[in-house]
């Protein structure tokens, strides 16, 4: 509540009746009318006052007298106090000042002598001392009225006060000229009191006149009695009542035509003063066609105030027509609160002038006639109804737009064009931002009291209005967007549906879900500044999170796509540095992986206002983000296995001796300083070794890599779809090391018998000792063919491909000399020999089996040798490693 209003200055400080006062002071009213109450000496003088600040008040004095208080009463503060006093006084007004109170303007009578005086005493009134009064103040002292409350200095006055008078004139004049004064007043009484003679001298005139009307009088009744004689009464007597009659009758007509032009004289003029009253039917039907609704509500008002309780039948009939006018006003301004769409600011000025018209009939018959019990609460649930009616029709409209033009883009590509889901997106989202906040404010309008009706509020009803709105607009934007989620799902749970276009639509779709992702941002933006509960804001956060997530998954995909496609890009230029044979395609499956990070992060995975980190542990992103790395890396491996069989299925190697010992020939020579000059002349097995060095190098550095790369994005460590990927390289390089092997391994072991027995060989015959079979050398050299061709690409590859293959030839030479029934005397050193050699020279890619097959082909030579022959086949191996030192030498580097 306000501080009580407080009176400090006046201006004038005294003053008649009607005198215009400016009151200053502190806390007198907020507005006009906040000001209640005015009082000046004790008379009512709200009706005058006019309000002009906090400060500042101008009223006209009533009719009071003497001095009182200025008391101001406001709603807000109450009944207030005063510092300062107003005197108030009555003053004797002449018919030529003006004045604010009725004077009677007749002219004053003056029958002390017995006849009226010749003028007014007001303006010929002279001192009655006959002294001058010049230099005498004619201010009225304060004191006086002090003195004499009940009296008054003026002569005409009935209470005159000598005392006032001599204090008032003749404050300055000395005794001497006072008694001097008296005397003359004296002389002046005494010659008013003359005889007859007196009296007749001074009225010769007029008694002359008289009596010359006498003498007229008597001629005219001699004249009478000779013409009537000497009884004239009777014809006197019926000559008066004939003469009373007439004028008896003269007097009732002028008496009524004087009744009636008064009678017209006070309509004319009760029109004349009341023409706001009798004007104002039209008045307000006028003011409400131009929309000028606070004008009518401020008549209507000052209308019930002025003449709400009169009981003039005319004032009456007019007052029922303006109510009946009101009444249709208000029947229109409720039709126009409810109808769609207008501004806050349009439904918040109807609300408030239909209120106040309830207000103002409410009680009243007519009032009851129509109830609106809440208009601005009908409001708000027009507005919600309009806004859920709009998203629906926005839906239904570009739903059936994309149904139809399914059939006509069926055959063309735009791609540049938005599509109709990412127009849809763009219109909603400014649907919502333009119209949830009127609705907002609308509502905390009525909550905070100023478009309040009778009843109580309701914001659980209001808080389910928004909930539902902001439910609607998400259920349609996942709908339109969210188009790889649970169709069937969201149709059982919102009733809605989107027409399922062709691929090739959905497909110019997709790289637009980070400008839908954009249009719903802005408009969750906008809704955080209203301020809406966090529940509301939840549900338009999940969403995003959602779209965010959708945005993310499109993103890969499309890079999962391009990924599909880097073949294309392979020039087998192997520039790794640190892992010989591997291609740079994994440097460009790291470059398009950037570049997606870098778009991801630009168009969804930054979190903006009031959005939550999509990567929190356990969280649906961060299963996605695992899921479409695992998607991506097992891309790129299906890149690599198609890279390996590709060139696989056009080429029929032919498996010639001259190719398998490593002869040079045109594609070896086009490799030069490990790069492919020319990719059309590498041949199926260095592709293949390629391969292998690729997927060797994604399981060991380029997979480990990537989860650095994903860190410093700010993205968590994705352990789990590196290992995943790390398992499906692994198991292709283990396919395509098999096949490589497969494709080695089988013409170089099938060349070991047919070498072994060529021309006619049998190792039961005596032969010529001291070097080695060209079995064996064929075996060697076979060997060292590929350890050249893998060692050229990848020397890393020499153990896991190297060691399968030797531990087949060594089956197979187990297999052939456990086939030999005997062996001769030379055929069992030559034997030795040949699988010593062999196994000496292998023995850095020979694993454990490999050794034991070695071990039996050696003890296959029966009968076993003794110590002579022991020592021949050992200078024979000697002799032959140091002729094959530049063979052996190749299998001699045990980490290559």
């Amino acid at each position: 509540m306000a501080p009580q209003p407080v009176v400090t200055g006046l201006s004038p400080k005294e003053g008649p009746p009607g005198t215009r006062v400016i009151i200053r002071g502190e806390f007198l009213g907020t507005r006009a009318t906040d000001l209640i109450g005015l009082k000046i000496c004790g008379s009512d003088c709200l009706l005058s006052a006019e309000w002009k600040s906090p400060n500042k008040i101008i009223a006209r004095t009533g009719p009071a007298k003497g001095k009182g208080d200025i008391i101001v009463t406001t709603i807000s503060g109450g009944e207030g106090t005063s510092t300062v006093q107003f005197r108030a006084y009555h003053e004797t007004i002449g018919p030529l000042k003006e004045s604010a109170v009725w004077i009677e303007e007749s002219p004053s009578q003056n029958f002390a002598w017995g006849r009226r005086t010749l003028a007014q005493s007001v303006l010929t009134q002279e001192d009655p001392l006959g002294l001058s009064i010049e230099g005498n103040e004619q201010k009225i002292p304060e004191d006086l009225r002090d003195l004499f409350p009940d009296a008054s200095g003026d002569l005409s006055q009935e209470n005159f006060s000598p005392s006032w008078f001599l204090l008032e004139n003749h404050s300055a004049t000395s005794f001497e000229d006072l008694k001097a004064g008296l005397a003359y007043l004296k002389r002046k009484v005494e010659s008013q009191k003359e005889g007859q003679l007196s009296f007749l001298k001074s009225n010769a005139g007029s008694v002359i006149d008289q009596l010359d009307t006498l003498m007229n009088i008597k001629d005219k009744l001699q004249e009478d009695t000779r013409i009537f004689g000497t009884e004239p009464l009777n014809v006197l007597e019926s000559s008066i009542e004939s003469s009373i009659s007439e004028s008896q009758n003269i007097f009732t007509e002028v008496l009524l035509r004087k009744e009636k032009a008064d009678s017209t004289r006070a309509v004319l003029f009760a029109l004349s003063r009341h023409k706001f009253l009798f004007c104002l039917p039209n008045s307000v039907e006028r003011r409400a066609q131009a929309g000028e609704y606070d004008i009518v509500v401020n008549d209507y008002a000052r209308a019930k105030n002025l003449f709400g309780k009169t009981e003039i039948p005319m004032f009456r009939r007019v007052l029922e027509e303006v109510d009946q006018r009101i009444l249709q006003i208000r029947k229109q301004l409720h039709e126009k609160v409810v109808k769609m769409p207008q501004s806050v600011e349009q439904q918040k000025k109807l609300i408030k002038a239909l209120t106040s018209l309830e207000v103002q009939q409410s009680g009243t018959s007519i009032g009851d006639r129509m109830r609106n019990v809440d208009p601005a609460w009908d409001a708000i649930e027009a507005r919600a109804k309009y806004l859920e009616h709009t998203f629906k029709q926005t839906f239904e409209q570009y739903a059936s737009k994309e149904s139809g033009a399914q059939e006509k883009t069926k055959n063309r590509e735009n791609s540049n064009q938005p599509h109709s889901r990412v127009l849809f997106c763009e219109e909603i989202c400014d649907i919502a931002a333009s119209q949830l906040p009127d609705l907002w404010r609308l509502g905390q309008l009525y909550f905070t009291g100023e478009l309040r009706g009778a009843h109580d509020p309701k914001p659980g009803d209001f808080k389910r209005m928004v909930l539902n709105a902001i439910e609607k607009f998400c259920a349609y934007l996942r709908v339109a967007v969210l188009i790889a989620s649970d169709l069937r799902a969201l149709r059982q749970t919102t009733g809605l549906s989107w027409p399922i276009g062709s691929s090739s639509a959905t497909h110019q779709f997709l790289p637009w879900i980070s400008q839908c992702l954009r249009y719903t941002r802005i408009t969750y933006a906008t809704l955080i500044r209203l301020d809406l509960p966090s529940e509301a804001l939840d549900i338009i956060q999940k969403l995003i999170d959602e779209i965010r997530i959708f945005c993310f998954s499109i993103t890969f995909k499309r890079a999962t796509d391009r990924c599909k496609k880097l073949g294309d890009l392979e020039t087998w230029d192997m520039d790794v540095e640190d892992f010989p044979g591997a291609t740079m395609l994994p440097n460009c499956l790291e470059k398009l992986l950037v570049e997606t990070l870098d778009e991801a992060q630009n168009a969804c995975m930054n979190p903006e206002i009031r959005e939550g980190n999509l990567l929190e542990p356990q969280s649906d992103g961060q299963r996605e983000v695992s899921q479409r790395l695992q998607e991506f890396l097992s891309t790129f491996c299906g890149v690599i296995e198609e890279l390996a069989y590709q060139s696989h299925d056009e080429e029929t190697p032919t498996h010639n001796v001259s190719q398998l010992i490593g002869y040079p020939n045109v594609q070896q020579n086009a490799l030069q300083s490990g790069r492919f000059w020319n990719s059309s002349v590498i041949t199926w097995e260095q592709r293949m070794l390629c391969c292998l060095a690729n997927c060797a190098y994604c399981n060991k550095s380029f997979f480990p890599h990537v989860g650095d790369v994903f860190v410093k994005y700010g993205y968590p460590l994705p352990t789990l779809a590196i290992e995943t990927s790390r398992y499906s390289v692994n198991q292709l390089f283990t396919n395509l090391l098999d096949a490589y092997v497969e494709h080695k391994v089988d013409p170089l072991v099938g060349t070991i018998e047919p070498s072994m027995y060529l021309g006619r060989f049998q190792w039961d015959h005596e032969m010529e000792i001291g070097k080695l079979r060209p079995y064996a050398h064929e075996c060697c050299d076979n060997l060292v063919g590929v350890y050249s061709e893998i060692y050229t690409i990848s020397p890393a590859l020499l153990r896991p491909i190297l060691e399968p293959i030797v531990l087949t030839v060594s089956e197979e030479l187990a297999r052939l000399m456990s086939c030999v029934q005997e062996f001769s005397y030379t055929g069992a050193i030559q034997a030795n020999v040949d699988i010593r050699l062999i196994r000496d020279a292998l023995k850095f890619y020979t694993n454990e089996t490999g050794k034991n097959y070695f071990l039996e082909a050696l003890e296959a030579i029966k009968p076993p040798l003794n110590a002579e022959q022991l020592k021949k086949s050992d200078e024979i191996l000697e002799r032959v490693k140091t002729c094959m030192k530049l063979q052996l030498m190749c299998f001699a580097v045990k980490e290559p």
